[in-house]
C-alpha cells in the first residue's frame, strides 16, 4: 500500500544527498531506480507506489501526482518538498536524518547506493539510461502504461517460480492491508 510519508522521506533522502534541491525528473528518475533495486533485493517497493510507462521513462505513479501538486490535500510531502520554478523541487525546511525514521537502514542503504551509481548523472541522462537499460519500460507514445511488478521482476533476472511467490506475497500483504484499512 501506497506511503506518502515514506516516499516523502526517500525524496527528502536524496535531496539531501543532492544540496537540497535538482529537477523533479532527475528525483523521479532516482526513486524509481530505488524502488526498482528494492524490488530486486527484497521482492518489495519502500514505498508501495505503482510504476507506470511515460514519455520520459519510468516513474512511480503517486509520486509523481505529488510533485505536480494534484493530491488534493495538505499533505506532508507539500510540508517537506517545494516546487520550485524551472521544473526543480527543494527541501522545504530543514531535514536531517534523524528526521527519516519511516525508512530502515537498509532502505538507507539502497537510496545511498542508487545516488552513489546515478547522482552524478544529469536529468536527461537518467531518462537515457532509463529508457535503454530498463526493458519493463514501454514507450506509451505520449501517454502512460502501468508497470506490472513482475515485469520488473522479470527485467531484474527473477525467476518463474520466484516472481509467482513474490506476487503471491504482495497478493497477501495486500489483502493484509485491506483488513487493517476496514478496522480503522
Amino acid at each position: 500500500m501506497f506511503s506518502e510519508e515514506r516516499v516523502t522521506q526517500m525524496a527528502a533522502y536524496l535531496l539531501l544527498k543532492g544540496g537540497g534541491r535538482m529537477p523533479y525528473i532527475k528525483l523521479l528518475k532516482l526513486l524509481y531506480i530505488a524502488e526498482r533495486n528494492a524490488m530486486a533485493k527484497w521482492g518489495e517497493s519502500i514505498s508501495g507506489d505503482r510504476f507506470v510507462s511515460m514519455p520520459h521513462g519510468p516513474v512511480l505513479s503517486q509520486t509523481y501526482d505529488l510533485i505536480q501538486g494534484h493530491c488534493g490535500h495538505e499533505s506532508i510531502w507539500q510540508r517537506w518538498i517545494c516546487d520550485e520554478s524551472h521544473y526543480e523541487v527543494s527541501l522545504a525546511s530543514f531535514v536531517d536524518q534523524e528526521d527519516l525514521d519511516e525508512l530502515s537502514v537498509a532502505e538507507l542503504k539502497v537510496l545511498d547506493d542508487v545516488y552513489a551509481s546515478f547522482g552524478h548523472m544529469g536529468k536527461f541522462q537518467l531518462v537515457g539510461y532509463t529508457h535503454d537499460n530498463f526493458s519493463e519500460w514501454q514507450d506509451p507514445n505520449g501517454s502512460s502504461y502501468p508497470i506490472r511488478p513482475e515485469s520488473i521482476l522479470r527485467a531484474v533476472g527473477k525467476s518463474e517460480e520466484e516472481i509467482a511467490t513474490i506476487l503471491e506475497n504482495l497478493r497477501e500483504q495486500q489483502q493484509l492491508e485491506n483488513i487493517r484499512a476496514k478496522l480503522r
